[in-house]
Protein backbone atom coordinates (compact mmCIF):
# COMPACT_ATOMS: atom_id res chain seq x y z
CA UNK A 1 0.00 0.00 0.00
CA UNK A 2 1.10 3.35 -0.92
CA UNK A 3 0.93 6.28 1.36
CA UNK A 4 0.68 8.92 -1.45
CA UNK A 5 -2.06 10.87 -2.12
CA UNK A 6 -4.67 10.20 -4.69
CA UNK A 7 -5.87 12.80 -7.25
CA UNK A 8 -9.09 14.23 -6.54
CA UNK A 9 -11.64 14.55 -9.73
CA UNK A 10 -13.21 17.87 -9.80
CA UNK A 11 -16.86 17.30 -9.38
CA UNK A 12 -18.62 17.58 -13.13
CA UNK A 13 -21.89 18.45 -11.30
CA UNK A 14 -19.90 22.14 -10.96
CA UNK A 15 -19.82 22.61 -14.57
CA UNK A 16 -23.27 22.63 -16.87
CA UNK A 17 -24.00 23.66 -20.08
CA UNK A 18 -25.11 26.52 -20.88
CA UNK A 19 -28.17 25.54 -22.75
CA UNK A 20 -29.88 23.78 -19.15
CA UNK A 21 -29.91 26.89 -17.23
CA UNK A 22 -32.61 29.35 -17.63
CA UNK A 23 -33.40 32.97 -17.45
CA UNK A 24 -31.48 34.89 -15.05
CA UNK A 25 -28.65 32.10 -14.27
CA UNK A 26 -25.61 34.18 -13.76
CA UNK A 27 -21.99 32.22 -13.71
CA UNK A 28 -18.51 32.30 -15.28
CA UNK A 29 -17.51 30.65 -18.78
CA UNK A 30 -15.39 27.31 -17.41
CA UNK A 31 -14.82 25.83 -20.94
CA UNK A 32 -15.97 25.17 -24.60
CA UNK A 33 -17.06 22.28 -25.23
CA UNK A 34 -18.28 21.73 -28.82
CA UNK A 35 -18.93 18.23 -30.33
CA UNK A 36 -19.52 17.63 -34.15
CA UNK A 37 -23.32 16.26 -33.19
CA UNK A 38 -23.77 19.09 -31.11
CA UNK A 39 -24.89 21.94 -34.12
CA UNK A 40 -24.57 22.24 -37.94
CA UNK A 41 -20.97 23.73 -37.65
CA UNK A 42 -17.94 21.54 -37.06
CA UNK A 43 -16.73 21.50 -33.31
CA UNK A 44 -13.78 23.45 -34.35
CA UNK A 45 -15.82 25.97 -36.36
CA UNK A 46 -18.12 26.49 -33.50
CA UNK A 47 -15.80 26.62 -31.09
CA UNK A 48 -13.81 29.51 -33.11
CA UNK A 49 -17.82 31.28 -33.67
CA UNK A 50 -18.13 30.93 -30.14
CA UNK A 51 -15.01 32.67 -28.77
CA UNK A 52 -15.24 35.41 -30.99
CA UNK A 53 -18.36 36.48 -29.98
CA UNK A 54 -17.25 36.41 -26.26
CA UNK A 55 -17.35 33.33 -24.91
CA UNK A 56 -13.95 32.90 -23.50
CA UNK A 57 -13.13 31.03 -20.17
CA UNK A 58 -13.56 33.28 -17.26
CA UNK A 59 -16.34 35.74 -19.02
CA UNK A 60 -19.29 36.52 -16.98
CA UNK A 61 -22.39 35.56 -18.75
CA UNK A 62 -26.03 36.03 -17.88
CA UNK A 63 -29.10 34.49 -19.66
CA UNK A 64 -31.54 37.75 -20.02
CA UNK A 65 -34.30 35.93 -22.22
CA UNK A 66 -36.31 32.39 -23.44
CA UNK A 67 -37.72 31.96 -26.53
CA UNK A 68 -41.19 31.06 -25.99
CA UNK A 69 -41.97 28.06 -27.73
CA UNK A 70 -39.50 24.93 -26.49
CA UNK A 71 -37.26 28.23 -24.39
CA UNK A 72 -35.27 28.78 -28.06
CA UNK A 73 -33.10 31.05 -28.30
CA UNK A 74 -31.55 32.13 -26.14
CA UNK A 75 -30.46 35.90 -24.81
CA UNK A 76 -27.14 35.60 -23.18
CA UNK A 77 -25.34 39.13 -22.01
CA UNK A 78 -21.55 37.78 -22.28
CA UNK A 79 -19.15 40.63 -20.78
CA UNK A 80 -21.15 43.13 -21.39
CA UNK A 81 -22.84 42.56 -24.91
CA UNK A 82 -25.89 40.76 -25.70
CA UNK A 83 -25.65 37.87 -27.96
CA UNK A 84 -28.96 35.28 -28.91
CA UNK A 85 -27.98 31.45 -29.10
CA UNK A 86 -29.49 28.16 -29.55
CA UNK A 87 -29.75 26.17 -27.23
CA UNK A 88 -27.99 23.48 -29.07
CA UNK A 89 -25.44 26.08 -29.72
CA UNK A 90 -25.51 26.82 -26.11
CA UNK A 91 -24.76 23.42 -24.95
CA UNK A 92 -21.20 23.50 -26.08
CA UNK A 93 -20.11 26.05 -23.49
CA UNK A 94 -19.98 24.86 -20.46
CA UNK A 95 -20.48 27.11 -17.29
CA UNK A 96 -19.91 27.37 -13.14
Amino acid sequence: MSNLPQPTAVPQADHRPLGQMHKGYSGHVFHIAAADHSASLPAAEMERRLIELGFVEGAKVTILHEGLFGRDPIAVRVNGTTVALRRREAMAILVS
